[in-house]
């Protein structure tokens, strides 16, 4: 179990720098995080409307946990924090570049890390295809099961993410 462990861990992590060298230089637009809002959701002040104000930016690709699924939801938003507060970070926009809800779609970036893949990958978040917003989702995907194989976070069979978080909101 081990041997194939390991050799499912090396084929992912191929695939992954394969799918990821496609943009290893972004383009977007700069913006200062002020606020995190959950474990998929920032906010920052745009200074392009008449009067400053508040935008949120969804991450493309992820579903985070429900604040109320403990400890995953909290968690998730806590690393997401960690990662950008009062950070500059690149915003790439989707395809479709506002949700529902009117927040910007875009796959967030911070000194060349893809955030998306990395809260994917760390197991605090699911990878969670989007569409049309797909250019990144192969990436996300691998990210998703090398969580899975290495148990990270949601994946820890000692105390696993139980269901997904729109299972959760659907029951709750």
């Amino acid at each position: 179990m081990t041997t194939l462990r390991t050799l499912l861990l090396v084929l992912i992590f191929g695939l992954t720098i394969v799918s990821c060298s496609a943009s290893q230089n972004p383009e977007g637009s700069r913006i200062r995080v002020e606020r995190v809002v959950s474990g998929q959701t920032l906010e920052y002040l745009d200074p392009t409307t008449p009067t400053p104000t508040m935008q949120q930016v969804r991450l493309i690709g992820i579903a985070a946990p429900d604040l109320n699924q403990s400890p995953w939801g909290r968690a998730a938003r806590e690393r997401l924090r960690q990662l950008t507060q009062g950070q500059d970070v690149l915003l790439e926009l989707g395809s479709e570049s506002r949700d529902r809800y009117n927040r910007v779609l875009a796959y967030v970036w911070l000194e060349g890390v893809l955030l998306n893949q990395q809260l994917v990958e760390e197991g605090y978040v699911l990878a969670e295809e989007q569409l049309p917003n797909t250019k990144y989702s192969q990436t996300l995907e691998h990210a998703q099961l090398e969580a899975r194989l290495m148990e990270r976070g949601i994946w820890n069979p000692q105390q696993p993410l139980r269901l997904t978080p729109h299972e959760f909101r659907r029951q709750n």
